[in-house]
């Protein structure tokens, strides 16, 4: 696997080994080994799949008490991901950056506790497979606003998107507990 370093300390791209031929194809999308050696230290309690519709946002969430690292995956369509530092301490805090995720290129993107991540559905729907470091905890979720115009993420979407309740009423980052 290649494992390539981003815009924002900690947040790693990764592009699997694909093994291919007529048949089909095979890779491993989780290797402790291979990942530790792109300096993935990760132990997963919970996997995660959801499925949404063109125009589906789904974040800017976080976990403040119980924070999640989050290794992500799209398995079907595609997704513009985002990642926004909220770490006080660190030289990157208030900084995002974004990927295009898709079932095509097979990359999954490791998304270390202390980060806020969302998406934006780009095909006619995706499934994306996310597996945690530690259990979801309704208590202890937050959700910064999509369009904080401080942030301005350049979603690629016309208009509005389409939110939960619960993303719908995302706190300015300005206002966002965040970590120390």
């Amino acid at each position: 696997m290649k494992a390539e370093l981003t815009a924002l300390p900690g947040v790693i791209l990764i592009t699997p080994k694909v093994f291919g031929d007529e048949r089909g194809f095979f890779f491993e999308s989780w290797n402790e080994r291979a990942f530790e050696e792109a300096g993935i230290r990760a132990r997963f309690v919970q996997d995660n799949h959801s499925r949404s519709a063109r125009g589906v946002l789904r974040g800017l969430h976080y976990q403040l008490g119980q924070p999640q690292g989050k290794l992500v995956r799209v398995i079907a369509g595609e997704v513009f991901d985002v990642v926004l530092d909220i770490r006080r301490s660190s030289p990157a805090f208030g900084r995002w950056t974004s990927f295009r995720l898709s079932a095509a290129s097979r990359q999954m993107l490791w998304v270390p506790a202390g980060f806020a991540h969302g998406f934006l559905v780009t095909s006619e729907f995706a499934e994306v497979l996310y597996k945690a470091t530690d259990f979801y905890a309704p208590a202890e979720e937050r959700t910064i606003a999509w369009n904080d115009p401080q942030l301005a993420i350049d979603w690629p979407v016309d208009g509005e998107p389409t939110l939960s309740a619960k993303d719908a009423r995302g706190t300015r980052f300005a206002d966002a507990e965040v970590y120390p």
